[in-house]
């Protein structure tokens, strides 16, 4: 059972990260050329991007909303989803997509329950695809966190990620 207290632990985090956020957008003269880097923080205190703190940004900096979402949207890097602890990278480069890439992928989504670029309702795992992983002799791979599990199959799938609890 939650604690009572427990929504206003969150509530005080939550108006801690915009005081924090609001004195980072001051501390870069709420300048738009500043507004990536402005981004980067943000994405460091909050763990993501949700539309509400874009929003913020948004009305901090005097831009409009289209601006701001259009350089979370247009880089890879920042996220509007919530990350999971441990993150995994399903290599689709050539020799791992010709080795069963694609059957580990199918395999992870299915086992998940998520899709790429999607985190689990536990926010164990975050699901990404990776080009190239740089273990092609050791075909199909995946790597979690800084970890390459190299050798994959849809068979070893649930041992590996029961190593991540």
């Amino acid at each position: 059972m939650a604690h009572p207290c427990d929504c206003l632990t969150d509530s005080r985090q939550e108006e801690t990260a915009y005081q924090t956020l609001h004195q980072v957008i001051v501390d870069y003269d709420r300048d738009p050329k500043n507004l990536i880097q402005i981004l980067h923080m943000a994405q460091a205190i909050f763990g993501y991007l949700p539309e509400a703190t874009q929003r913020y940004i948004c009305t901090e900096m005097d831009l409009p909303f289209s601006q701001v979402s259009g350089v979370v949207s247009f880089y890879s890097y920042f996220s509007t989803q919530p990350k999971g602890r441990h993150t995994i990278q399903v290599c689709l480069g050539t020799a791992c997509y010709v080795r069963g890439g694609k059957k580990v992928l199918e395999a992870l989504k299915e086992s998940l329950g998520i899709d790429v670029g999607e985190t689990t309702e536990d926010r164990r795992f975050s699901l990404e695809v990776k080009r190239c992983i740089g273990a092609c002799g050791l075909a199909p791979a995946v790597a979690i966190d800084d970890f390459v599990h190299k050798r994959v199959n849809p068979n070893k799938l649930q041992e590996i990620l029961s190593q991540y609890e």
